[in-house]
């Protein structure tokens, strides 16, 4: 209960509310600041018609209750539809330019996110649900968009009419205007009590939003597992469960966000009471020189004084759920990349050289160390292959060379120089990848094939496709899309496609992982030859489950739970009868009993 009390007397706006306030100005909107002051210009314009408008009204009332001339009063209103036509240009013009610049501001700050977001390590996106990336780069950012350019806008003016209209106001009665306004305590405390509870339901609402997006897309792209095992009732159910809980918590925050207009119509029609009570007391009493005339315009400057209070006051609400959002995005930028360069690191390196692990210490987790002084030397131009059980470490190795992790201890040197003096850009530059887990886009083959080289010719994408004997299955397809993640290609064919990347490509250091899983053995026997060119004088490292794939290779070694426990070649590793001549033994007996 204490802490509840001492979440209410909270500030409305937190210390990291106004930091965020300013560093989105000082990002995205202090350039703009020129064109956000004829804004304002714009919206004073505004201010002062709403003034004009009562002084011509009461000015027309007085026409008809007193001198009764048809010309004056043909001139009011004359005078009066000019107004509204300022008044209505300049309610164009204004958000117009508004909008403008806060679509321009979340260009600019999607731009910056996706920046940022290129440059975090791998470790972040396998932490991090991909949905609430998608989150924060399309919705929240847009519900910002949405809020600056065209609720801050409309905020400002409703606040200029308040001051402007409510100056009038007071110039014509002070006494009626000070009786009008004591309400205003009660509103602030509204306002306090529907922005804690606001703030609140909405950073809780964003964060089920992001799961369920997760949700969704975790059901979508397993959507072939959904339909093989028929558990369709399992996953409508799951997602029936967040969009349950998201109708809770929106229910919460717009219910919240809704005790905002009743209230201040409670409270404006006690102040109607008393301008209408108190007016007609002024007009009636021979004490007050004020007429007919006064009290009516009096009262219609009192609705356009709390017509826009009424939206003022909905504003503030809305805006405590955008510095949720605002709090959130910026968020991102929290995240730091732990791999960079070194001020002195190298732009080349010997890519021919030995490539050497030294007293290797790493793990993904504290407690459960992977490596813990792993040592293997990669002969440079020759191909080396590593086998073993899953989780051994194979594939975190070829993620160590390419530094998408660093060692935690030890070393790794490529030709002499360690890894951590090469510029990153550099050392990715020298390899060419075929991985188990292969990224393909809905677009054509042929273009799947030119991501890694966009500026390869059209031969040399040819010539890759058929070194990888896919050329075939382009002609057939031509500019087809291949579906989202490439749906419509079977394992081998995304397989053949990273295989062409790696042709096309043609980097010193070549990494294999699982390079020929997808692939049947008739398949693979058609490409080896290929594979053979594509790791002639390069240095080659294997990852292979299918050890019949790596007998040629120079150097195999065999790990088990992160340690070295076999090296040499397939003939040696036989005679040797230990962990690698048991496997090979057992997957020899179950091909020939195919």
């Amino acid at each position: 209960m204490s802490d509840t009390k001492k979440a209410k007397r909270q500030p409305l706006y937190s210390e990291a509310d106004r930091d965020n306030m300013r560093w989105f100005w000082r990002l995205y909107l202090r350039k703009h600041a020129g064109k956000l002051l004829i804004v304002l210009g714009l919206i004073l314009v505004q201010g002062l018609v709403y003034q004009q408008f009562l002084a011509m009204t009461e000015s027309g009332l007085r026409v008809i209750f007193e001198s009764g001339a048809m010309r004056e009063l043909i001139m009011v209103c004359v005078v009066v539809f000019v107004l509204f036509t300022v008044r209505g240009v300049v309610s164009f013009l204004a958000p117009m330019i508004t909008v403008r610049i806060s679509n321009q501001a979340i260009f600019e700050m999607r731009r910056d996110l996706v920046s940022h977001l290129m440059s975090l390590d791998l470790a972040y996106f396998e932490r991090t649900k991909s949905g609430e990336i998608i989150q924060r780069l399309v919705t929240q950012t847009q519900a910002i968009g949405v809020f600056v350019g065209l609720a801050v806008a409309g905020a400002v003016r409703d606040a200029v009419t308040v001051v402007v209209v409510s100056g009038y106001l007071i110039w014509k009665n002070p006494i009626l205007f000070t009786a009008a306004i004591v309400v205003l305590p009660f509103i602030i405390v509204v306002m306090n009590f529907v922005s804690d509870r606001v703030k609140q339901g909405q950073g809780e609402a964003e964060q089920a939003l992001g799961g369920y997006m997760n949700g969704i897309e975790e059901t979508v792209n397993g959507m072939r597992t959904v339909k093989i095992a028929s558990q369709e009732e399992v996953e409508k159910n799951r997602l029936l469960k967040g969009t349950a809980s998201l109708r809770g918590l929106m229910n919460r925050v717009q219910i919240t966000q809704a005790l905002v207009m009743p209230s201040i119509d409670l409270s404006s029609a006690f102040v109607y009471v008393l301008v209408i009570g108190g007016g007609g007391y002024m007009v009636l009493s021979p004490s007050f020189d004020m007429d007919g005339a006064e009290i009516i315009t009096f009262l219609l400057g009192m609705v356009m004084v709390f017509d826009p209070a009424r939206l003022l006051a909905q504003f503030f609400g809305g805006l405590q759920s955008n510095l949720v959002l605002l709090d959130r995005v910026r968020a991102l930028y929290a995240e730091h990349p732990s791999i960079s360069n070194r001020p002195d690191a190298q732009p080349s390196f010997d890519t021919a050289g030995d490539i050497v692990l030294r007293d290797v210490r790493f793990s993904y987790a504290p407690d459960q160390p992977l490596f813990d002084g792993l040592s293997l030397t990669f002969e440079g131009g020759k191909v080396s292959a590593i086998v073993g059980a899953t989780g051994s470490g194979k594939t975190t190795i070829l993620s160590l060379l390419s530094r998408l992790y660093d060692v935690q201890g030890g070393e790794i040197t490529f030709g002499g120089t360690p890894i951590r003096d090469v510029q990153v850009e550099a050392l990715r530059g020298a390899f060419s990848v075929v991985a188990q887990d292969i990224v393909i886009f809905n677009a054509s083959i042929w273009d799947n094939i030119r991501y890694v080289n966009p500026d390869a010719t059209d031969a040399d994408i040819w010539q890759a496709a058929e070194n990888a004997e896919i050329a075939d299955l382009i002609r057939r397809r031509g500019e087809t899309p291949v579906g989202p993640k490439g749906a419509q290609l079977s394992g081998g064919q995304k397989q053949r496609i990273a295989i062409a990347r790696a042709f096309l490509r043609d980097a010193p250091i070549l990494l294999l992982d699982e390079a020929t899983s997808a692939l049947d053995q008739a398949t693979e026997a058609r490409i080896k030859s290929a594979l053979d060119r594509l790791t002639r004088g390069k240095t080659t490292i294997v990852v292979a489950h299918r050890l019949s794939s790596i007998a040629d290779a120079d150097r195999i070694f065999v790990l088990e739970s992160g340690q070295l426990i076999e090296s040499g070649g397939h003939d040696d590793l036989l005679t040797q009868q230990g962990l690698y001549a048991q496997l090979y033994r057992a997957q020899k007996k179950g091909y020939d009993s195919q």
